[in-house]
Order: C-alpha cells, then sequence, then structure tokens
C-alpha cells in the first residue's frame, strides 16, 4: 500500500508500506477520504505542534472515513475516531476522554494517522454512519465534532448572539451549530473574502468595514484562528461577562493577548481540547440536514499530489482540502 509520512518540516513523501497485518490487532479500514486540519499544518509546516516534536516519520491525518476491509461488518462505512483514550485514567473515568493524558491520537506523536490506503483501528473507536454519507462527508464528521464541543463549551443560550472569529472548516461549523443552538445573530469575521462569504451563505453576519467591528456585541465568542490578533478581536467583540472559547492552535506554544480588556469585561477564557464523545450527535446533525459540511469541501485530490495538497491547504485557497488515498474524485481544485 501507499502511505504519506512526514519526515520533517516541508518534507512529506509518498512510500511503499505493507498492509497492516492483523497481528497489530483492530479491524482493518480502508481510507476513503482524510481532511487536512490546521492540526496537520502545524506538523507540516514546523515539524511540531505545541510542545510535541517530530521524532520519527509520521503519517498525518485525523479527519479520516473508510470501509471496514474485514470481520462481519465488512463493507460498511465507517468514520474512524481518531482518538484511543486510556479508558482508566481519572479523566477518562471522569467522563472526559478528550483531556486524558495518556491519549493515542491519529497523525500525532508515535501514532500514525489516515493518509495511507489502509490502517487498523480499534473497532470501538469506528462509528457506523449512513449509507447516504460519502466518503468526504464522513471525514467533516471530526471537524464537525470539534465544533459541536466548543458550543457546547460556550454555554449559547436561545436568542442570544455569537460570534465566530475565523471562518476556516471548524469556523464554518460552528456558524452553523449557533443557528442550530438557538442564537437569534451569528457574526463572522476571516481576513479571506472568500471564507467569509461561504460564512454569509450559511447563515452568518459578516463583520466588515475599516479596522474591523471592535463593538462588544456577542455574548459567546468562538475564536478558531489560533492568532494572537484574533484573541483580540475576540476579547473585543466580547460583552462583559461573556465566554470566550478557543479553538484555535497558535504557531509556537503560546498566546498573548492585552489582559487589561479581557479582567475589566471580567470574561471567562476557555480552552477547548478536541471533542468528546460527540460523534452520534454530530452525525445526527448531518443526517437531519441541519448542518451541511459538504459545502466546505472544495479542493480534493489523491495521495500522488499530497504536495500539492498541503500547499493549497497551507496557502487557504479554499476551505477544506479532502484526501483520497484510494482514488475517487480527486479533482484537485
Amino acid at each position: 500500500m501507499q502511505s504519506a509520512r512526514l519526515y520533517g518540516p516541508g518534507e512529506i513523501r509518498v512510500v511503499a508500506e505493507d498492509v497492516p497485518a492483523r497481528e497489530a490487532g483492530g479491524a482493518l479500514v480502508r481510507v476513503d477520504a482524510v481532511g487536512i486540519c490546521g492540526s496537520d499544518l502545524h506538523w507540516f509546516g514546523e515539524g511540531a505542534i505545541g510542545d510535541a516534536l517530530l521524532r520519527e516519520p509520521l503519517v498525518l491525518g485525523h479527519e479520516i472515513s473508510g470501509t471496514l476491509a474485514d470481520g462481519p461488518r465488512a463493507g460498511q462505512r465507517v468514520a474512524v475516531d481518531p482518538s484511543i483514550p486510556c479508558g482508566v485514567c481519572d479523566q477518562c473515568r471522569r467522563g472526559h476522554a478528550n483531556l486524558c493524558l495518556d491519549v493515542r491520537f491519529a497523525g500525532h506523536g508515535a501514532t500514525d494517522g489516515g493518509l495511507r490506503e489502509y490502517l487498523r483501528w480499534p473497532g470501538e473507536r469506528l462509528v457506523p454512519v449512513p449509507d447516504s454519507f460519502d466518503g468526504d462527508t464522513t471525514a467533516m464528521l471530526e471537524p464537525l465534532g470539534v465544533a459541536v464541543h466548543a458550543i457546547d463549551l460556550a454555554h449559547v443560550r436561545l436568542g442570544s448572539a455569537v460570534a465566530v472569529i475565523g471562518c476556516g472548516p471548524i469556523g464554518l461549523c460552528a456558524v452553523q451549530l449557533a443557528r442550530t443552538a438557538g442564537a437569534s445573530t451569528v457574526y463572522a469575521t476571516d481576513p479571506l473574502p472568500h471564507r467569509l462569504a461561504l460564512a454569509e451563505s450559511l447563515g452568518a453576519e459578516p463583520l466588515t468595514g475599516p479596522g474591523g467591528w471592535t463593538d462588544p456585541i456577542a455574548d459567546h465568542v468562538i475564536e478558531t484562528a489560533g492568532t494572537d490578533p484574533a484573541l483580540d478581536h475576540a476579547i473585543a467583540l466580547a460583552r462583559p461577562g461573556s465566554r470566550v472559547v478557543l479553538v484555535g492552535i497558535p504557531t509556537g506554544d503560546s498566546t498573548t493577548f492585552r489582559a487589561s480588556g479581557a479582567r475589566r469585561k471580567g470574561l471567562s477564557l476557555i480552552m477547548s481540547r478536541r471533542m468528546g464523545e460527540v460523534y452520534p450527535r454530530a452525525i445526527e446533525l448531518v443526517a437531519s440536514e441541519r448542518v451541511d459540511v459538504r459545502s466546505i469541501v472544495s479542493h480534493r485530490f489523491g495521495l500522488d499530489r499530497i504536495e500539492e495538497a498541503f500547499a493549497v491547504a497551507a496557502a487557504r485557497r479554499g476551505h477544506k482540502v479532502i484526501v483520497q488515498p484510494n482514488g475517487g474524485e480527486a479533482d484537485g481544485r
């Protein structure tokens, strides 16, 4: 089989490897689609994410859809939950498996991810999806789940105003979820016009104008960009007493903001870590057509064009870039 391995910053190679053996444990999954996430771009560009460093060649990719290739459920399309928590630590036992300190995560550390033709994964972390879901839709369940977790942390109330800072794929999911959660107005901001335009088509009120909108207008703020200016903008838009949920991952391992504005407003800054056990909710939101994830996919590439796929994703030329390791409707747009 073919796998795309990251050997160092900007150095990703497609290599021939053996199909994972049954002895490795788990079910064999033929990988249909893998989304390139912002965290993948950190690994690709920096050879690190936060304090986690690339120590050996790694297969990236944690937004994974596939089809079971062996066992009694062979042929079933599944979403691959990228997180394998330990299940026994205090956080796992308290129901916060996303905060497990012993978690294994696809495409992170020493755990290979989905940018390969086949993988083996624990059966209990493979989530069946409806027959109507294609590979792209199923891969998008992971970023949707991250947005679901962020909206949960924001405690969005009926009739409230929500601001989404950053209209990448997670931000675009958050825009739709805020509406579904009962927000009366969802504001959105992004420096890229094509992303702001898609947010508007999905129900957001774009914030534009000289210097950007800075009046406190939001009861809840979701920040997904991972930059200091985005965080300062989030704090400026938040009304006193609001919650600001930080989803974006900064370059390097530090975030700074002007403390006076956050302190005087008495804001709660909430750090969001991946997601909890939200796949069933994400599936229902898509199946019921309350969230449209398919429209967020803008580019598709085969594994043989992996460098181009990462270049397009890093340049933010579109929205979600999908890699199809076993072929499909890859078009390179």
